[in-house]
């Protein structure tokens, strides 16, 4: 995440970046916990998403939204 979120960065130079993966994974699911629907989400803020929390609190509303 931090890695996509960098190269975003350093490619596009924006004023903030905010990358969020959500993702299963199979080691999860198959041994050791063997909890299907276990959920791994990580989150990398960049520039202004890291240091605006006005920014920050209105990407939020919009993810929660987009989530019905």
């Amino acid at each position: 995440t931090g890695q996509v979120a960098d190269a975003v960065v350093e490619t596009l130079k924006p004023l903030g970046a905010a990358v969020i993966v959500e993702c299963q994974h199979m080691c999860m699911m198959m041994r050791g916990v063997e909890k299907n629907g276990s959920l791994t989400v990580t989150r990398a803020l960049r520039g202004a998403f890291k240091t605006d929390e006005s920014l920050r609190r209105e990407l939020g509303d919009m993810l929660r939204t987009d989530r019905g």
